[in-house]
C-alpha cells in the first residue's frame, strides 16, 4: 500500500491524541490565520480559508477559536505573523520528505527540524531536492465498507474529483487542490465520512521499504509532525501489508 495511505492513516489516529492536547487546534489555527491574511475573511471567495475552517470544524474546534483566528489574520486581532516554508529531505532507504511549515520564526525552526531529520536517521536536504517527485492533491480516505467504488465515482467525479483507487480497506480519492472544497462537500450531502481528508503531496513514484527501513520512516514522520510548526508531512514509501501488520504488532 502506498506511504500516503499508511501516513493519512496513522495521523488520523493520531489527531484524536493530538486534539486533545490542543497541539491539533493550534495547528489548525495558523492554518487559517495564513488563509485569513493571503485571501480575506470571505469564505465564499477564500477557498483556502474555507477548507482550513472545514478541517478546523471536523476535531471539533471551538467556535470561538475558528472566529478569534480569523480575526488574527485579517489584522482585527493582535497575532503573530507566520511564514510559509517548505522543508525537504531525505528518510531511511532513500524515502523522500517534504515538509510544510507554518513558523514566526524560521532561525528557530530551521535547526529544529534538522535535529529531527539527524536524530532518526534522516538528512535535511536543499530546496527543490525532492520536490520534483510530488504532486499537490487533495486526498480522501473512504472505508471501503461504507461506499462502493460505483458510488464513489458518481459522487466524486462530478464534483471535479481526478481518480478512485482502492487501497486496503479503503478508496483513495484524489483530485486538485482547487476542487477539494466542492469534493468535500459532495461527500457530506452524501453523507460519507471520510476515514481522513487532507491537502497534500502524492508521490510519482515509491520506494518499497523492509520492515526495519518502514519502522525508522514512521518514527521520522511522526517526530515531524509532531513538532509545532509541521502542518503537513508527506513521503514516498510503500509498506506492505505483512510489515504493516507486524509493525503494528510492536
Amino acid at each position: 500500500m502506498a506511504g500516503h495511505s499508511h501516513w493519512a492513516g496513522i495521523k488520523h489516529k493520531k489527531a484524536l491524541v493530538d486534539n486533545k492536547r490542543g497541539r491539533l487546534w493550534s495547528k489548525l489555527s495558523k492554518a487559517i490565520i495564513v488563509a485569513a491574511k493571503m485571501g480575506g475573511a470571505d469564505t465564499s471567495v477564500n477557498v483556502r480559508l474555507r477548507t482550513a475552517i472545514a478541517d478546523a470544524r471536523a476535531v471539533s474546534m471551538p467556535k470561538d477559536n475558528i472566529q478569534r483566528a480569523i480575526k488574527k489574520g485579517t489584522g482585527e486581532l493582535d497575532g503573530s505573523d507566520f511564514e510559509e516554508i517548505i522543508y525537504e529531505g531525505y528518510g531511511p532507504g532513500g524515502v523522500a520528505i517534504m515538509c510544510d511549515i507554518l513558523t514566526d520564526n524560521r532561525n528557530r525552526t530551521a535547526p529544529e527540524v534538522r535535529k529531527l531529520f539527524e536524530t532518526n536517521d534522516g538528512k535535511l536536504g536543499a530546496t527543490n531536492c525532492v520536490a520534483y517527485l510530488f504532486e499537490r492533491k487533495g486526498l480522501f480516505l473512504i472505508d471501503a465498507a461504507g461506499a462502493s467504488e460505483e458510488q464513489l465515482m458518481e459522487i466524486v467525479l462530478e464534483a471535479g474529483g481526478d481518480d478512485i483507487v482502492e487501497a486496503g480497506d479503503n478508496f483513495e480519492v484524489t483530485c486538485e487542490p482547487e476542487n477539494y472544497s466542492s469534493v468535500s462537500d459532495a461527500l457530506e450531502e452524501a453523507e460519507i465520512e471520510p476515514v481522513s481528508k487532507q491537502v497534500t503531496r502524492i508521490p510519482n513514484n515509491t520506494v518499497d521499504l523492509a520492515i526495519d527501513d518502514a519502522r525508522k520512516v514512521l518514527k521520522l514522520l511522526e517526530a515531524l509532525d509532531d513538532h509545532d510548526d509541521v502542518q503537513n508531512v508527506s513521503a514516498n514509501f510503500n509498506i506492505s501489508d505483512e510489515a504493516m501488520a507486524a509493525l503494528a504488532e510492536e
